[in-house]
Protein backbone atom coordinates (compact mmCIF):
# COMPACT_ATOMS: atom_id res chain seq x y z
CA UNK A 1 0.00 0.00 0.00
CA UNK A 2 2.86 2.31 0.64
CA UNK A 3 4.01 2.50 -3.04
CA UNK A 4 0.40 3.08 -4.10
CA UNK A 5 0.20 6.12 -1.79
CA UNK A 6 3.40 7.51 -3.32
CA UNK A 7 1.94 7.14 -6.78
CA UNK A 8 -1.26 8.92 -5.74
CA UNK A 9 0.67 11.70 -4.01
CA UNK A 10 2.99 12.02 -6.99
CA UNK A 11 0.01 12.27 -9.35
CA UNK A 12 -1.62 14.90 -7.13
CA UNK A 13 1.56 16.95 -7.13
CA UNK A 14 1.79 16.63 -10.93
CA UNK A 15 -1.81 17.86 -11.24
CA UNK A 16 -1.09 20.82 -8.98
CA UNK A 17 2.06 21.70 -10.93
CA UNK A 18 0.21 21.45 -14.24
CA UNK A 19 -2.62 23.58 -12.87
CA UNK A 20 -0.24 26.33 -11.71
CA UNK A 21 1.77 26.20 -14.93
CA UNK A 22 -1.44 26.42 -16.93
CA UNK A 23 -2.65 29.39 -14.85
CA UNK A 24 0.71 31.13 -15.29
CA UNK A 25 0.68 30.58 -19.07
CA UNK A 26 -2.90 31.87 -19.29
CA UNK A 27 -2.00 34.97 -17.29
CA UNK A 28 0.99 35.67 -19.49
CA UNK A 29 -0.74 35.24 -22.83
CA UNK A 30 -4.32 36.30 -22.15
CA UNK A 31 -5.69 39.80 -22.33
CA UNK A 32 -5.39 41.90 -19.21
CA UNK A 33 -8.25 41.54 -16.75
CA UNK A 34 -9.20 45.21 -17.03
CA UNK A 35 -9.63 47.57 -19.93
CA UNK A 36 -6.49 49.69 -20.28
CA UNK A 37 -6.97 53.34 -19.34
CA UNK A 38 -6.54 55.60 -22.34
CA UNK A 39 -7.03 59.30 -22.86
CA UNK A 40 -6.41 60.25 -19.24
CA UNK A 41 -5.06 63.70 -18.47
CA UNK A 42 -1.35 64.13 -18.32
CA UNK A 43 0.06 65.65 -15.12
CA UNK A 44 0.49 69.01 -16.90
CA UNK A 45 -3.09 68.95 -18.25
CA UNK A 46 -4.43 68.08 -14.80
CA UNK A 47 -2.42 70.90 -13.22
CA UNK A 48 -3.75 73.43 -15.74
CA UNK A 49 -7.32 72.19 -15.44
CA UNK A 50 -7.14 72.28 -11.63
CA UNK A 51 -6.08 75.92 -11.81
CA UNK A 52 -8.98 76.78 -14.11
CA UNK A 53 -11.47 74.92 -11.94
CA UNK A 54 -10.18 76.76 -8.86
CA UNK A 55 -11.03 80.02 -10.59
CA UNK A 56 -14.53 78.71 -11.31
CA UNK A 57 -15.01 77.35 -7.79
CA UNK A 58 -16.10 80.74 -6.45
CA UNK A 59 -19.90 81.28 -6.41
CA UNK A 60 -19.59 84.96 -7.39
CA UNK A 61 -17.43 84.07 -10.41
CA UNK A 62 -19.85 81.39 -11.50
CA UNK A 63 -22.69 83.90 -11.28
CA UNK A 64 -20.66 86.45 -13.25
CA UNK A 65 -20.02 83.90 -16.02
CA UNK A 66 -23.70 82.96 -16.01
CA UNK A 67 -24.66 86.62 -16.39
CA UNK A 68 -22.12 87.14 -19.16
CA UNK A 69 -23.46 84.12 -21.04
CA UNK A 70 -26.93 85.62 -20.93
CA UNK A 71 -26.00 89.25 -21.61
CA UNK A 72 -27.93 90.51 -24.64
CA UNK A 73 -25.08 92.75 -25.78
CA UNK A 74 -22.52 90.00 -25.12
CA UNK A 75 -20.81 92.20 -22.54
CA UNK A 76 -21.45 93.65 -19.11
CA UNK A 77 -20.10 96.67 -17.29
CA UNK A 78 -18.82 96.15 -13.75
CA UNK A 79 -21.32 98.78 -12.64
CA UNK A 80 -24.13 96.45 -13.79
CA UNK A 81 -22.83 93.54 -11.71
CA UNK A 82 -22.52 95.09 -8.26
CA UNK A 83 -26.24 95.17 -7.46
CA UNK A 84 -27.26 91.66 -8.63
CA UNK A 85 -24.18 90.15 -6.97
CA UNK A 86 -24.65 92.25 -3.82
CA UNK A 87 -20.92 92.99 -3.83
CA UNK A 88 -18.96 96.22 -3.85
CA UNK A 89 -17.39 97.49 -7.06
CA UNK A 90 -13.82 96.71 -5.88
CA UNK A 91 -14.84 93.12 -5.04
CA UNK A 92 -16.53 92.65 -8.42
CA UNK A 93 -13.46 94.14 -10.12
CA UNK A 94 -11.26 91.66 -8.25
CA UNK A 95 -13.37 88.72 -9.44
CA UNK A 96 -13.29 90.09 -12.98
CA UNK A 97 -9.49 90.36 -12.81
CA UNK A 98 -9.22 86.71 -11.71
CA UNK A 99 -11.52 85.61 -14.56
CA UNK A 100 -9.60 87.74 -17.06
CA UNK A 101 -6.18 86.43 -15.96
CA UNK A 102 -7.48 82.85 -16.29
CA UNK A 103 -8.59 83.66 -19.83
CA UNK A 104 -12.34 83.35 -19.25
CA UNK A 105 -13.12 86.99 -20.00
CA UNK A 106 -11.80 89.87 -22.00
CA UNK A 107 -12.18 93.50 -20.96
CA UNK A 108 -12.32 96.89 -22.63
CA UNK A 109 -12.13 100.25 -20.87
CA UNK A 110 -14.63 102.88 -22.00
CA UNK A 111 -14.16 106.08 -20.10
CA UNK A 112 -14.25 105.28 -16.41
CA UNK A 113 -16.04 101.91 -16.87
CA UNK A 114 -14.68 98.52 -17.89
CA UNK A 115 -16.84 96.24 -20.01
CA UNK A 116 -16.31 92.49 -19.86
CA UNK A 117 -17.17 89.74 -22.32
CA UNK A 118 -16.67 85.98 -22.41
CA UNK A 119 -13.82 84.27 -24.21
CA UNK A 120 -15.75 81.39 -25.78
CA UNK A 121 -12.64 79.34 -26.58
CA UNK A 122 -11.64 79.10 -22.91
CA UNK A 123 -15.16 78.09 -21.83
CA UNK A 124 -15.18 75.49 -24.60
CA UNK A 125 -11.77 74.17 -23.50
CA UNK A 126 -13.07 73.47 -20.00
CA UNK A 127 -16.30 71.98 -21.32
CA UNK A 128 -14.45 69.62 -23.67
CA UNK A 129 -12.04 68.53 -20.95
CA UNK A 130 -14.89 67.75 -18.57
CA UNK A 131 -17.08 66.10 -21.21
CA UNK A 132 -14.36 63.74 -22.38
CA UNK A 133 -13.00 62.89 -18.95
CA UNK A 134 -15.88 62.87 -16.51
CA UNK A 135 -19.14 60.95 -16.48
CA UNK A 136 -21.51 62.18 -13.84
CA UNK A 137 -24.62 60.23 -12.93
CA UNK A 138 -27.22 62.28 -11.16
CA UNK A 139 -29.70 60.20 -9.15
CA UNK A 140 -33.30 60.67 -10.19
Amino acid sequence: MFPFRLVVISMAIDVLILTYVSMFVNMCFMDVCCTPITGAMTPNEAEEMAGLLKVLADPARLRILSMLMRAEAGEICVCDLTEPLELTQPTVSHHMKVLREAGFTASERRGKWVYHSLVPDRIEQVRRALDSRVTVTVPA
